[in-house]
C-alpha cells in the first residue's frame, strides 16, 4: 500500500512532508517523491528505493514552499523507477497528483488523452489523473478534480495541487483510505494517521465521493454536486510516542510485547458484572439471532486465520454452521447467501479491498454484515450493519502480531455472546470462560517478561539456516500453525508448509528429510493424543521437533528437540498464548538471517488493491 502525505500551512513544508513519509515507511514502498509549490510553480523530486535516497537529494527542492504533497509508491502498474514515482504532473507542469490504489480504466483514458495530444512520461495508471485534471481545469481545481473523479473506475485515493491555486490541496477517495489532520494555522491530508500524528490528533475521515479542500486555515468538504457537507472531527487516542520503538530494536518486537495490554484493552468493559459478555454496536437484534442459520466469515491473510478460530468457537459455543472464506476468492464466486446469513468481515485496517468487496456482495444478497476491525472511521465501519472493534492501537510492523491476537479475542467474545444469546451456554459456563479470559493478559505478560524469549532466540539461531520448515496443528491449533507459518514466510523468507497434522501423511510428509525442522502446536486439548502420534510419525523420518506445549505437559518433552511451554488455559483460549512463541521464533529466525523484519520485501501493511 502506497503512502500519501499533504501539507498546507505557514511553515516550510519540504521537511514536514519528508518526515510524514518516514512515518509511513511501514506500509511498504519501492520509490518516493514530493512536490512543493514555491513562487507559483511546482518543484518536483523523485527517487527509487529507500527513503534515504530521497533524503540525500532533498536539497534539490527549495525549503520556502508552504504547501505540497508527497508519496511512497508500491509498484502495481510499471516497474519501480524515477519516472514511475509520484507525484505525477500533466503536460504543462502546472498540476501534480499523488494516488494510492488502481485506476482500472486507465488504458482507455490514456488512449483518449493521447489521441487529444497529451504526452505521457510514465508507465503508471496514476498519471492519467494529472492529465484529466489538466483537461478539465477551468479556473477551479476542485471542479477539475470532481470531473476527473467521475471518469475514473477502480478503487483509489488521490490528492492534487495546482500552481495556479497555491493555497489548496484537493483530495478524494473511493474505497481507499484518506484522512485529514486539523492543526492550528495548518492542515494535513494523508493515507494514514501516523503521517501527521506528531502534529495533531484531531482527524476527519472523509467518505467515498467527498471532495476535500485543504487550506492553511480551513478544511472544507463538499459532495460531488458542490454542496458543503460536515464530517465528524475525531480525536485519535494515540500519541506520537506510540509510533516510535520505545526502546525496542524493532516495531515488531515492541508490538509483540504490547500484546498483553492490547488484549486487556480489547477486553475492557466487555465483561459485565455478572460475567456475561457485553457487546455494543453489533447491529443484531434478538430476532436476527433467532433466525440466523449460517455465519460466513470473510478475510485475508492473518485476519483469515483469526476467522478460522472464530469458526471453531462459533460452532462449538453457538451451534451455528460457519464458513470461513478467503475474501479474494469469495468475491468472484456465486455463493449461496440470504437474509438468514450473517457475514463477518475481518480486516485490521477496515480498508482491505477484497474484504470490502466481499462485504458488499454479501449485503447485496441480503445478509447482515458485521465488521471486525481496529480502525474507527474506516470504510468497513461505514458499510457494515454493525461493528466489533479491536483495541490494538497503532501497529507499525507489517507482519501483524497484536492485531491478530485482538482479532482472536474479539471472535471468541462474539462466539460466547452468541452462545449465550442463543441459549446454548448457561450463565455459569459463560462466567467460567470470561473469568479465564480475564486472566490471559496477565498470563501473557508474565510469559513475555520471563525467560521464554531468550530460550526462543537461542533456538531460532540454531535453526535459522534451515531451508524449509513444516508447521503442524490440529483442531484450534491448526489456525495457530497457519499463522506461525505465515510469520516465518513473511519476515524470514524461508519456505514453510503448514497443514493439519492428520493430513501430513497424505502428501506433505514427503517433504521431510533428516534434520528437517517441524514446529508442532501441541497445547492441551481433546486431540492431544492424536497429535502426539503425528509427532512420532514425523520423528521417525528424522525430523527435528519444535513443540509448543501447555505448561507442565512433559509428554512431548521426551520426543521434542525444543519445547516452548506456554501458560495453561482452556483449549479454546489457547491460541491467545500459543501463537506468541511462534511470533517470537519467526522474529528471531529473521533477525539471525539478517532480514529487515519491519519492512519485509514485497509486502505492505494495508492491501487496498486486488
Amino acid at each position: 500500500m502506497c503512502g500519501i502525505v499533504g501539507y498546507a500551512g505557514g511553515r516550510p513544508c519540504r521537511d514536514i512532508l519528508f518526515q510524514g513519509l518516514r512515518k509511513l515507511e511501514y506500509r511498504g514502498y519501492d520509490s518516493a517523491g514530493l512536490s512543493v509549490i514555491s513562487d507559483d510553480r511546482l518543484e518536483l523530486l523523485h527517487s527509487v528505493g529507500n527513503l534515504d535516497n530521497l533524503e540525500a537529494i532533498l536539497d534539490q527542492v527549495g525549503d520556502k514552499g508552504t504547501l505540497g504533497i508527497a508519496h511512497t509508491r508500491w509498484a502495481t502498474h510499471g516497474r519501480p523507477s524515477a519516472e514511475n514515482a509520484h507525484p505525477h504532473t500533466d503536460c504543462t507542469g502546472r498540476f501534480a497528483i499523488v494516488l494510492n490504489g488502481i485506476v482500472e480504466n486507465y488504458l482507455s483514458l490514456r488512449a483518449t488523452l493521447q489521441d487529444e495530444g497529451h504526452s505521457f512520461t510514465s508507465e503508471t495508471d496514476a498519471e492519467v489523473v494529472a492529465h484529466l485534471i489538466e483537461r478539465a481545469y477551468q479556473g477551479s481545481l476542485r471542479q477539475a478534480v470532481v470531473e476527473t473523479y467521475r471518469q475514473m473506475e477502480g478503487h483509489f485515493a488521490f490528492c492534487a495541487i495546482a500552481a495556479d491555486e497555491p493555497d489548496v490541496i484537493v483530495g478524494m477517495r473511493k474505497e481507499t483510505p484518506l484522512v485529514v489532520g486539523l492543526g492550528q494555522g495548518e492542515n494535513f491530508v494523508a493515507s494514514a494517521v501516523p503521517a501527521f500524528l506528531a502534529e495533531t490528533r484531531a482527524v476527519v475521515f472523509p467518505d467515498d465521493g467527498d471532495v476535500v479542500v485543504v487550506g492553511r486555515e480551513t478544511v472544507e468538504i463538499f459532495d460531488l454536486d458542490g454542496k458543503r457537507v460536515e464530517r465528524l472531527i475525531q480525536t485519535v487516542d494515540w500519541d506520537d510516542e506510540a509510533a516510535e520503538k520505545a526502546g525496542y530494536e524493532t516495531f515488531m518486537l515492541k508490538e509483540i510485547h504490547e500484546q498483553p495490554a492490547a488484549l486487556a484493552d480489547t477486553l475492557a468493559e466487555r465483561i459485565a458484572p455478572d460475567g456475561r459478555v457485553a457487546l455494543d454496536g453489533l447491529g443484531l437484534s434478538a430476532e436476527d439471532i433467532r433466525r440466523l442459520e449460517r455465519v460466513i466469515i470473510v478475510a485475508c491473510g492473518t485476519s483469515y486465520h483469526a476467522g478460522l478460530i472464530g469458526e471453531y468457537a462459533l460452532e462449538r459455543w453457538a451451534r451455528v454452521p460457519v464458513e470461513v472464506e478467503v475474501a479474494s476468492e469469495f468475491r468472484y464466486r456465486d455463493p449461496v447467501i440470504g437474509p438468514d446469513c450473517l457475514c463477518i468481515a475481518i480486516s485490521q485496517s477496515g480498508e482491505t479491498a477484497d474484504t470490502l468487496a466481499a462485504m458488499r456482495l454479501a449485503r447485496r444478497a441480503g445478509a447482515q454484515v458485521l465488521a471486525l476491525t481496529n480502525i474507527v472511521g474506516s470504510q468497513a465501519t461505514r458499510e457494515a450493519d454493525g461493528v466489533l472493534f479491536t483495541r490494538a492501537g497503532l501497529e507499525i510492523g507489517v507482519a501483524a502480531t497484536k492485531t491478530f491476537l485482538t482479532q482472536v479475542l474479539a471472535v471468541l467474545l462474539f462466539a460466547l455472546w452468541m452462545g449465550d444469546r442463543r441459549g446454548l451456554l448457561d450463565g455459569e459456563r459463560v462466567r467460567s470462560f470470561t473469568e479465564e479470559l480475564r486472566r490471559v493478559p496477565a498470563l501473557l505478560s508474565d510469559y513475555l517478561e520471563g525467560g521464554a524469549e531468550g530460550q526462543i532466540e537461542e533456538a531460532a539461531a540454531r535453526y535459522a539456516a534451515g531451508r524449509f520448515f513444516m508447521v503442524l496443528g490440529r483442531d484450534v491449533g491448526l489456525p495457530v500453525a497457519l499463522e506461525g507459518a505465515l510469520k516465518l514466510k513473511e519476515i524470514s523468507y524461508v519456505p514453510t508448509e503448514a497443514c493439519p497434522a492428520g493430513e501430513m501423511k497424505h502428501g506433505p510428509i514427503a517433504l521431510l528429510e533428516e534434520g528437517s525442522p517441524v514446529v508442532v502446536v501441541a497445547t492441551d486439548g481433546g486431540v492431544h493424543d492424536k497429535l502426539v502420534s503425528n509427532v512420532q510419525e514425523v520423528r521417525a523420518r528424522g525430523a527435528r521437533i519444535i513443540a509448543v506445549t501447555s505448561e507442565g505437559n512433559e509428554r512431548l518433552a521426551e520426543m521434542a528437540d525444543e519445547v516452548f511451554q506456554v501458560p495453561r488455559t482452556d483449549e479454546m483460549l489457547a491460541p491467545l498464548v500459543a501463537v506468541v512463541p511462534l511470533q517470537l521464533f519467526a522474529y528471531y529466525v529473521a533477525k539471525a538471517r539478517g532480514e529487515k523484519v519491519d519492512q519485509p520485501r514485497n509486502l505492505a501493511k494495508t492491501v487496498t488493491v486486488e
